[in-house]
């Protein structure tokens, strides 16, 4: 018997509403554990270089892991993968809440959609199987209406992953949303925009099934010995949410300001900071499935022209890319517009950084009022942010432009544009300095979704916590080029395996590394995995990911950073610090076993068992 897994994956094509099941290995499982990268085998197979990722041809893949459905906690995230309509390349874009265990309790892996629908449509899982409904009223309704109504419509336990306007517009950075007004996106990529173009609005999940487990009376001793510590060493982030250290990041030269040209903005960014958001507008937290962490937040404005509104606290990405990067410094307007952002569909951070690089524009005369719709795109005017988000995700003025993406944006308004246009491979920076924490350079540079804190977290390693079951018993120097890029392939090897067996990433605040999570694992499934063999998995999991990238014509050239970031000392708490790139990724290319080219070498390729993807 199979533990931790229904080795079972639902395929609905949309061209004919068929729906046929595939059945997984369970040597795929140990080669790749699930989630993250169980996905990406399947968009390696199911796609290819001609893949036009809004046509019919490409798939979108959700994805639940071997931990989701048990009590691990913070365990029940979910991964949507896909071929990327704003990068071209592999994406993948992770989501909170409760969906994913929702899906997995009815009795599936994951599910792939392929196909379009001729009409706007909403699919339905449930214990006793898949239905495929019309969507013709739910079709111009945002993300919270949507939610809304399904749960009036079939259970209010039902848990439904919809798109916005955006996505139906097929806005190039929209997103995927789940949990209503609390807002959990799966943000990334322009995800979004790939379930538009199938016509597809919602899937709504409601299942009962329970997840075998091999050894659960061990599993739940081990889980109630180490929730005491996981609780104590989160309440800082239970307090504040993610915005905690936005007044810190700003010291230190990490949070991004007038689109990541300046250092300073100390008075600013105490006016946003999470304490700030909990001494003034905060009313509850929101905790996603199995969490003991709880950082969402629940906030009510209490003044201004939107006193009186309740919702999803901003998260820091959104404080620092819709607020520091345009000189916002009013949490109400930030509010707003990630409540915005969150109603169309609309990934915050891409929209963000299109703000700061749409009002550079503007100031340098490469954009005009007229091509705004009358908007005054300048510094820290928030009432215009506001609205240009609409435009956005409406596709109207300017807004048509900017959803196509910041490289289409940047080429159409021509000038010097693409000096202030920030982004690795087409996706935007997110809201940490690589100048102000090094390994970032190389992270970004390598992601394989383009630019992405996430997929290494190695920013945490240089400033917020140790990981001595990987090797590191402390924090590294920041600014210190020397052994980061062994750094960096450790962790995005982690991290690739957090993203298959879908453990939330702020677990690693409280001491969920290596050991943890492998002990929970093997507990679910069974197996006698080693560390060893464990991390192996990880490194072969990002491999894959880069083969893919490779296919759609990814190479040296492109691991890269904006000039800026490079070339351009921003002052404040990082100085005149450089990251030294070029020198850390011949590091990283040799630690990975890749050649000059950044292709994985053959001797690699068989290391990882892969070389049947060459």
């Amino acid at each position: 018997m199979i533990y931790g897994y229904f080795m079972k994956i639902a395929e609905i094509d949309l061209n004919n509403k068929k729906i046929s099941y595939l059945t997984l290995k369970e040597e795929d499982m140990e080669k790749f554990i699930g989630g993250s990268g169980v996905g990406a085998k399947l968009l390696y197979e199911y796609t290819n270089h001609q893949t036009d990722p809004l046509g019919p041809e490409n798939v979108l893949i959700f994805m639940t892991g071997p931990l989701t459905g048990t009590k691990v906690f913070s365990s029940d995230r979910f991964e949507v993968i896909t071929k990327s309509p704003l990068t071209g390349i592999y994406a993948e874009s992770d989501c909170g809440g409760e969906w994913g265990e929702g899906l997995k309790r009815c009795g599936l892996d994951g599910i792939i959609i392929k196909g379009k629908s001729k009409k706007p449509i909403h699919i339905v899982i449930k214990n006793e199987g898949i239905t495929i409904k019309d969507a013709s009223n739910l079709w111009d309704k945002d993300t919270f209406e949507v939610d809304e109504l399904l749960k009036e419509e079939i259970d209010n336990k039902a848990r439904s992953v919809c798109i916005g306007i955006a996505g139906e517009r097929l806005v190039k950075i929209a997103a995927i949303m789940n949990e209503g007004e609390v807002g959990r996106a799966a943000g990334r990529a322009g995800v979004g925009a790939v379930m538009g173009s199938k016509n597809l609005k919602a899937i709504t999940v409601l299942g009962n099934k329970e997840v075998e487990i091999a050894h659960e009376k061990e599993l739940n001793e081990f889980i109630k010995e180490i929730t005491p510590h996981m609780v104590k060493a989160s309440e800082r982030l239970k307090e504040h949410g993610t915005s905690r250290d936005v007044e810190l990041y700003e010291e230190i030269g990490d949070l991004p300001i007038k689109n990541w040209y300046e250092g300073n903005w100390k008075e600013q960014a105490k006016k946003i900071s999470g304490s700030a958001m909990t001494k003034n507008i905060l009313t509850g937290r929101y905790y996603c499935g199995r969490c003991v962490i709880g950082c969402g937040r629940e906030v009510e404005i209490k003044d201004g022209p939107y006193k009186g509104q309740k919702g999803a606290g901003p998260e820091y990405e959104a404080i620092a890319m819709l607020g520091s990067n345009c000189l916002i410094d009013d949490l109400n307007i930030i509010f707003k517009a990630q409540e915005l952002c969150n109603r169309y569909g609309l990934d915050s951070i891409s929209a963000g950084s299109l703000m700061s690089f749409c009002i550079e524009a503007y100031e340098r005369g490469l954009v005009s009022k007229k091509d705004t719709g009358g908007l005054e795109m300048t510094w820290g005017n928030g009432d215009a942010i506001v609205k240009m988000l609409k435009k956005i995700a409406y596709r109207e003025d300017i807004g048509k432009l900017l959803g196509e993406g910041i490289i289409k944006a940047s080429e159409e308004i021509g000038g010097n544009s693409s000096e202030f246009a920030l982004h690795v491979k087409g996706l935007d920076v997110p809201a940490h300095d690589p100048r102000a924490k090094v390994s970032l350079a190389l992270g970004y540079a390598t992601s394989p979704r383009g630019a992405c804190h996430v997929a290494g977290f190695t920013h945490n390693l240089e400033f917020a916590f140790a990981l001595p079951d990987l090797g590191y018993p402390k924090t590294l120097d920041r600014f210190e080029t020397k052994g980061k890029a062994k750094m960096v392939v450790d962790m995005q090897n982690l991290m690739s395996l957090f993203d298959s067996l879908h453990i939330c990433k702020f677990t690693l605040f409280a001491g969920m590394s290596v050991e943890p999570c492998l002990k929970s694992l093997n507990l679910v499934t069974g197996w006698d995995m080693t560390k060893e063999e464990f991390l192996k998995a990880g490194e072969r999991i990002f491999n894959l990911k880069r083969l893919y990238n490779i296919r759609e014509g990814i190479s040296r050239k492109d691991d890269t950073l904006p000039a800026r970031l490079l070339t351009h000392p921003r002052g404040g708490g990082s100085g005149d610090n450089l990251p030294l790139l070029n020198t850390m990724l011949r590091d990283y290319y040799r630690l990975r076993g890749w050649d000059e080219f950044g292709i994985p070498t053959k001797e690699k390729l068989l290391e990882l068992e892969l070389e049947s993807l060459q």
